[in-house]
């Protein structure tokens, strides 16, 4: 869905900017509220207060089991004008061999200086954790809301994606943060085989009547299991990819009682040969057209708009679809492909979107394209190497 975007409106304020840790309930109230008052009446969609509340509480959040990291918020004449995290992903740093620190949450009005006041806070908080290089934004990883984005202003975000007005990218740029790689989405519709390229069709076919791929949907009884075979699949697919990082036990357990919630029947899907999974395929129903009803909270009616998510939800957003290295000659990647087509005939989400894609991976940007889909929004990864302080 497309809506106008509002004119940006300048920060007025002209005293210091104080950046300070959030250390109470109060500031992680500020830190929680600042976006909805910055993006009133833009395309951004608000999320729950609550499920905010719970994803920042880091004894609630399963990054914390393999990282760490704080919260800062930039104040000016007494008001919140910004917010940013820094933390660090020791499971990432573990598998790259790296020094990396993170960014994210970033939020700020137009103003330079709240942006290098920010960064500046973040950057010291890593680079004392012992890091070389500053990436983001992520908040956490790059299975959450990630990136800034710099193309597809007047699109509403689809759901766990983020939305910024334009000005953000330019500021973080002229703040002396450098692109790091793209992040695209693309628009797909599923509703029908008459778009896709007729080779696509045929390696799918290939892949079931010749190579033995089976595909199937995922056991939602036995969900968490399921995804075990999951991550081995991500795990493999994903390890060489820009921004990996390995999913663990506790990322698992808080993924499956996400799932469970933007579940749609048949879109979880697994390919197998000889009883091995070898690929999958994520598919989550787009729950944002039904947060956008509930207008951040769950009382005192917002939970029946959820329950009626079924009839109000008609769009999807592919999240994942991965092959194993070794299994990816069998065909089982457009076995997935077409298999979404089948499901999309019965469903009642037609069309979506399918991403991140990094714009660097020709392979799943030339199947997307096979498929007709077209990229409709582009999100930037920043990043800035560390000198000595």
């Amino acid at each position: 869905m497309t809506v106008a975007a509002p004119p940006r409106t300048p920060s007025s304020a002209t005293g210091a900017v104080e950046v300070r840790p959030v250390r109470s309930v109060a500031d992680l109230r500020r830190f929680i509220d600042l976006p909805y008052r910055l993006h009133a009446g833009t395309p951004w969609i608000p999320p729950l207060r609550l499920e905010r509340w719970i994803f920042l509480v880091q004894k609630l959040n399963a990054f914390f089991s393999h990282g760490r990291g704080t919260y800062f918020l930039a104040w000016r004449d007494g008001r919140v004008v910004g917010r940013i995290t820094a933390h660090v992903d020791d499971s990432y740093n573990e598998h790259h061999d790296a020094r990396r620190g993170l960014f994210g949450f970033i939020e700020f009005e137009d103003d330079p200086e709240v942006v290098r006041a920010l960064l500046d806070a973040a950057e010291a908080w890593v680079r004392g954790q012992g890091c070389d290089r500053i990436v983001g934004p992520m908040d956490f990883g790059m299975n959450d809301e990630c990136g800034v984005l710099v193309d597809g202003f007047e699109r509403e975000p689809l759901v766990r994606q983020p939305w910024h007005p334009p000005y953000y990218g330019e500021r973080l740029e002229e703040a002396g943060l450098t692109k790091a790689v793209d992040l695209l989405s693309y628009w797909l519709e599923v509703a029908g085989r008459d778009k896709v390229r007729p080779a696509l069709l045929r390696m799918g076919a290939r892949a079931r009547e010749q190579n033995g791929v089976v595909v199937r949907p995922m056991r939602m009884r036995g969900l968490r299991k399921e995804l075990d075979a999951f991550a081995d699949v991500y795990n493999q697919a994903w390890s060489e990819n820009w921004g990996y990082s390995p999913f663990r036990e506790e990322d698992l357990d808080a993924w499956a009682f996400e799932l469970r919630l933007v579940h749609s029947p048949g879109w979880y899907l697994i390919a197998e040969k000889d009883g091995e999974v070898i690929g999958m395929s994520v598919t989550v129903m787009d729950i944002n057209q039904v947060l956008k009803r509930m207008k951040g909270r769950l009382l005192p009616f917002g939970w029946l708009h959820y329950l009626r998510r079924h009839r109000i939800v008609d769009q999807l957003r592919v999240g994942f679809l991965g092959v194993k290295p070794e299994h990816m000659v069998t065909g089982a990647g457009a076995a997935l492909y077409e298999a979404q087509y089948d499901v999309g005939a019965t469903s009642p989400l037609k069309a979506g979107e399918a991403g991140w894609i990094l714009e660097t991976n020709k392979a799943m940007n030339k199947s997307l394209q096979a498929m007709s889909g077209v990229v409709v929004k582009r999100w930037r990864m920043y990043e800035r190497e560390l000198g000595e302080a």
